[in-house]
């Protein structure tokens, strides 16, 4: 090859320059080629990821069971059924008809069965370290909230509901469940790194959510609804009587549906000095025991929440028809 380039060029000389830079070229490209193959290969072990060997299947029973509970109460919110063993104006009653029995316009229980169900399908995640940090972080949120409820149920509602302590019990079960689970692939992280970021970012949203649930709900404004004002007048004309309490939930429900006539009601306080005080005479004298009780025609109806439609067919109310 270097006999035939001179001449076809006319110098030797320059086809010794030409040649060795071609030489040269190859080797280095060999050499590259190689490098970049074990790089490719070294890439692979670092990919590789623990996989669990089938679904966890503690994590799915306990999940199982919030479903249950969490189902059937969100089944009787949404259908408008009673829950069973919680008697009208019990505690029970009291936190499952409060204002936090409801988050975004959804019953509380139903936010609950979809944290549950998250779990339940967490639970079949083969990636060790993804199925444990997506565990651990539904529970902690879903404890936290729990606490929450908790505490307002106990201080604010001034009761407690069984239903809504079993949910914290199995969520609390759930949260110990999953860091006694802690893989060694997480053993790097350490417990407070875990907790402190969580804890802030659920602290924020519960006190979001809590100004929204204290913030002052405005009064219904006029003008008011003349057959709603009619019916309003009508029973204080019958002699209807309306006791209730300041802190009932199902008296302010009563009161809703009335709207800017709600003020015309012939409405009794019976807890005129707060929960824990002592009921007023005018209640005492009656009999009234449970919150909301109506009075009509000598005949009592205990912890009803009555439609303008019952109302109006039970006091002859001469509208009736146009409530139906």
């Amino acid at each position: 090859m270097a006999q035939i380039v001179p001449a076809v060029f006319g110098e030797a000389d320059e086809s010794i320059t030409t040649e060795q830079p071609v030489q040269v070229l190859c080797w280095r490209g060999a050499k590259m080629s190689k490098k970049s193959k074990t790089r490719r290969g070294s890439r692979t072990p670092s990919e590789t990821h623990a996989l669990r060997p089938g679904p966890n299947w503690p994590l799915l029973a306990v999940s199982s069971l919030g479903i249950a509970l969490t189902g059937y109460l969100s089944w009787t919110a949404l259908s408008g059924g009673a829950v069973q063993g919680c008697s009208a104006g019990g505690g029970c009653d009291i936190v499952l008809t409060s204002r936090w029995a409801t988050l975004l316009g959804l019953p509380t229980a139903l936010w609950g069965l979809l944290a549950y169900t998250g779990l339940a399908a967490i639970a079949f995640v083969r990636r060790a370290d993804r199925h444990w940090s997506y565990a651990w972080t539904a529970a902690f949120f879903g404890v936290c909230y729990s606490v929450y409820l908790t505490v307002v149920s106990l201080t604010v509602l001034e009761s407690a509901c069984p239903y809504c302590l079993t949910s914290l019990g199995l969520m609390t079960g759930t949260l110990a469940l999953v860091a006694w689970q802690r893989p060694p692939e997480m053993a790097h992280r350490s417990w407070v790194g875990l907790v402190a970021g969580r804890g802030a970012l659920a602290a924020l949203v519960i006190l979001l959510l809590h100004a929204n649930y204290v913030a002052p709900q405005a009064e219904p404004a006029g003008p008011e609804d003349p057959m709603t004002r009619a019916l309003a007048e009508h029973l204080t004309e019958e002699g209807v009587l309306f006791y209730g309490a300041s802190w009932c939930p199902h008296c302010q429900e009563q009161k809703r549906l009335f709207g800017a006539s709600a003020g015309r009601l012939p409405y009794i306080e019976c807890s005129p000095a707060g929960r824990n005080a002592p009921q007023s005479p005018s209640c005492n004298r009656a009999g009234v025991q449970t919150y909301p009780t109506w009075v009509i025609d000598g005949r009592a109806i205990v912890g009803e929440v009555l439609t303008l439609a019952q109302l109006a067919a039970a006091t002859g109310f001469p509208g009736a028809a146009s409530f139906k």
